[in-house]
């Protein structure tokens, strides 16, 4: 689950299906009974209509784990933590770094830095296309070291200087706009 949309539907779904839960948090559900063959077959058949699905193998749900801190961390929080990412990430999940890296990089073909590094720049994307904030605003929010990191890991992911995209993101508002 990505958004808190994702929650709602997850939540509506459960509660349609007397599904007995204690929490609903982004990328799982805790649930209090153990779900028969037939009542999980059919919780799962209704997540897939909305595009979503149970996880039982416990990798593929630390996986979810992982992605769901990430997405929680860039795009809701008020600010990211203060201490390096990995020991955060280790704490928050009491696994050691190594083993997580590894185990998603295995999983998902990418490494975590470079799942992050992804997020951080749909957030800036999303920033400068709504003019919120300058590129040294936006640069301490996503807790870059400086506007020239910034600015390198977004044209390396999106082959746009942020000037660049700013530019094109305002030509098409303009063209939408002139419609």
């Amino acid at each position: 689950m990505v958004s808190l949309r994702c929650k709602l539907m997850v939540k509506s779904i459960a509660d349609y299906q007397h599904i007995d839960y204690t929490n609903i948090d982004l990328g799982f559900i805790e649930i209090r009974e153990e779900l028969n063959d037939l009542r999980k077959y059919n919780f799962n058949r209704d997540l897939k209509k909305i595009g979503l699905e149970i996880l039982d193998e416990h990798d593929a749900i630390l996986i979810e784990k992982i992605k769901n801190i990430i997405i929680e961390m860039v795009h809701y929080a008020d600010d990211f933590p203060s201490e390096n990412f990995s020991d955060y990430l280790s704490k928050k999940l009491n696994y050691d770094y190594n083993y997580l890296s590894t185990l998603f990089t295995k999983i998902k073909g990418i490494t975590i830095q470079e799942y992050l590094i992804s997020h951080k720049i749909e957030k800036a994307k999303e920033m400068i296309i709504y003019n919120e904030s300058t590129l040294t605003q936006i640069a301490f929010t996503l807790n870059y070291s400086s506007v020239a990191h910034l600015s390198n890991q977004f044209k390396k992911v999106t082959g746009l200087t942020p000037s660049a995209f700013k530019l094109i993101a305002k030509e098409k508002r303009k063209n939408i706009n002139d419609i």
